[in-house]
This record gives C-alpha cells, sequence and structure tokens, in this order.
C-alpha cells in the first residue's frame, strides 16, 4: 500500500508505514511542501495513494470530485502526540483492513475510528 503523509503530520508516521511494508513519504519527501491540497490529492489519485493528514478541506474537495482511486486517513479533534498518532494509526489497522483504504475516508478521533467508503454520494 502506498501513503502520502500530509505536512503537518509526524514524520514518525512515515517512517513506522516503511517498517510495516509500505510505501510512504511525506509531502516534502516529494517536492510538495508548498502544495494546495488539491495538488497533494491528484499526485495521491495518480498514483493511487492514501493521504494521512491532519486537514479538513480534504473530505470536501473527495466529495466534489468524486475520486474513488485515493485514500484518506483524517486525524481529527485535536492535536495528537507522536505517540497518539502512532498509536492511532496502529489501531486503524487492527479494525480496518488494508485493501479497504484505497477506497475510504477514515475518521481518526479520540475516541473512535470511523469508516466511510467512497466515491460519497
Amino acid at each position: 500500500m502506498k501513503f502520502l503523509i500530509d505536512m503537518p503530520l509526524s514524520p514518525e508516521l512515515a517512517v513506522w508505514l516503511r517498517q510495516q511494508g509500505h510505501e510512504a513519504n511525506r509531502a516534502v519527501e516529494l517536492g510538495m511542501a508548498f502544495a494546495s491540497d488539491a495538488e497533494i490529492l491528484e499526485r495521491a489519485c495518480q498514483e493511487q495513494r492514501v493521504v494521512v493528514t491532519a486537514d479538513l478541506d480534504y473530505p470536501r474537495l473527495l466529495a466534489f470530485t468524486q475520486i474513488e482511486n485515493v485514500g484518506l486517513i483524517l486525524f481529527r479533534n485535536g492535536n495528537y502526540s507522536e505517540q497518539e498518532s502512532l498509536d492511532r494509526l496502529k489501531s486503524v489497522f487492527q479494525i480496518i483492513p488494508a485493501e479497504e483504504l484505497l477506497h475510504s475516508i477514515v475518521v481518526i478521533e479520540k475516541g473512535r475510528i470511523r469508516q466511510r467508503r467512497l466515491p460519497l454520494s
């Protein structure tokens, strides 16, 4: 599975994903430090990546574009420490099969994890 880690999140998320055998790049590693959300989403779509972000604009962009070959993991409602981010991401992999991530929006909150299939209707 391929992941694109958005700027505001810990670089350790990419490190952990690589350790699990996934291809994971931070936006800055792909030369996208100043890219718009739409540009990041387009790149993720072209490369069939799951975007990992805390930016609340992504679900709206996905709903508007009806893209199907990109996934989203969204950290919501609060600042997460590096360890909290890693723990919550690990939880995602325990409850959601990896093959579903490319076709889903997964919302991570402090007290729960929700999944919604794409495209959004």
